[in-house]
């Protein structure tokens, strides 16, 4: 991998107090809105547990956790601020203003939290290029209150997604693959999380994601085959339920595989070549682009079904298996 570099991290500042953020476009756009991480500390009301009023994990406590950890793993590595976008907000009021009509509220009497939030952490000085492409590696995770039991009490477990992988500077697509993703984290305290997600980041393997990923670049669908995967892409969604059942996973809807059929006569970077063939890291970044609409909690997943998608199209391409989207 390439070495550039490396920005300078000052003495007793955290990485949270950096001026240079994890990406100036947005990883996911969809119903998000972009927040720093001092904005959220000082405005946003924290989740409690009914029964205790006990506060959950907060989505800064699991940024700052996870920012730690990068920190500690990557003592030598320039490390940027996050980037935090987060949505379906909860509102509130004070009890004093109970009796208020809305339009009347104060700003010290409205209160206000995000019941999602995505966040990632960019390692600009840790990079490879991949087909014209430079990618660094980049840190992130997901927090859906929607997920968590809020009428319980303390102790309960609380859900995050963590991952590791890469984000490619030309369109901010993350790459994103199972060794390097906790899709379905319980932890009960803070303790717990920091432990999984220092494990996470110690066994993931960057040269193997790397390998797997630059491997799509040696393989093409003519524009025949592109149309007929789309096609039986769109048909995914509508097949029998017994049918399916014997078909890996597609999770994209028919909203994003339009989109995709779109970007690829028109995306700058990703469009198909004047034979109508393209290949398949750009396939790859056509799909993880068309991810950027999903929500925050489906998004992830859709990250990493991309890569498996694309892994099972090349696998059909070299003769490995059969496929039901590419006959």
């Amino acid at each position: 991998m390439e070495q550039p570099s490396l920005i300078a991290r000052p003495e007793n500042r955290s990485y949270i107090d950096f001026e240079e953020t994890s990406t100036a476009k947005p990883f996911i756009e969809a119903n998000t809105e972009e927040f720093t991480f001092q904005q959220i500390r000082k405005d946003h009301t924290i989740p409690c547990f009914a029964k205790d009023n006990e506060p959950l994990i907060n989505h800064c406590d699991f940024i700052d956790a996870t920012g730690e950890i990068v920190a500690d793993i990557f003592q030598r590595e320039a490390i940027l601020k996050p980037n935090i976008r987060l949505s379906h907000p909860i509102k509130g009021r004070v009890p004093e203003a109970k009796d208020k009509a809305a339009k009347d509220l104060l700003d010290h009497e409205k209160t206000l939290y995000y019941e999602r939030m995505a966040f990632i952490i960019e390692i600009p000085s840790i990079s490879d290029t991949i087909d014209g492409n430079k990618l660094s590696l980049t840190i992130g995770g997901v927090k859906s209150y929607n997920l968590d039991n809020l009428y319980n009490k303390s102790g309960t477990d609380q859900n995050f997604k963590v991952f590791i992988g890469f984000k490619n500077l030309v369109c901010t697509n993350l790459c994103v693959w199972t060794d390097g993703y906790l899709a379905d984290l319980k932890v009960k305290d803070l303790y717990q999380l920091k432990n999984a997600i220092y494990c996470l980041f110690q066994e993931y393997n960057a040269a193997n994601h790397l390998e797997k990923l630059k491997a799509f670049t040696n393989y093409h669908l003519t524009e025949q085959q592109f149309v007929q995967l789309v096609g039986r892409c769109k048909l995914y969604n509508f097949l029998p339920a017994h049918v399916k059942q014997d078909i890996p996973p597609l999770l994209f809807g028919d909203s994003q595989i339009s989109t995709v059929c779109k970007d690829y006569y028109r995306d700058n970077s990703f469009c198909r070549q004047e034979d109508g063939s393209i290949n398949l890291w750009k396939l790859y970044n056509l799909f993880t682009g068309a991810n950027k609409s999903s929500y925050i909690d489906t998004f992830l997943d859709r990250s990493v079904n991309a890569f498996q998608f694309t892994e099972e199209i090349k696998n059909v391409l070299n003769g490995q298996h059969s496929s039901w989207f590419l006959k």
